[in-house]
């Protein structure tokens, strides 16, 4: 079994915020990876699999959700969420 390449677990919902938060830094890399297998045209299932650990064939619902949540936190950071990291 693949297993993802983070320290930290993942939750299944990101916390949101309108700012950078820890669990954005902590899982920074992992949001690299799903905005570069998403601009690859990875399908959903190989994303979380691969990338989050998580089996769709036996959590279907679960790997949805949880890569929708990591996919749309990763998209809101390269595209307003980055200012905070240069703010002083």
């Amino acid at each position: 079994m693949l297993h993802p390449k983070s320290n930290t677990p993942f939750a299944d919902e990101v916390p949101w915020s309108d700012r950078i938060t820890a669990y954005d830094k902590d899982h920074f890399t992992t949001y690299m990876r799903l905005l570069d297998a998403s601009a690859d045209n990875a399908t959903e299932e190989e994303m979380a699999h691969v990338i989050l650990g998580i089996d769709p064939a036996r959590e279907p619902e679960r790997a949805r959700n949880v890569l929708r949540s990591h996919l749309d936190r990763a998209n809101w950071v390269v595209t307003s969420g980055y200012k905070d990291l240069f703010a002083s």
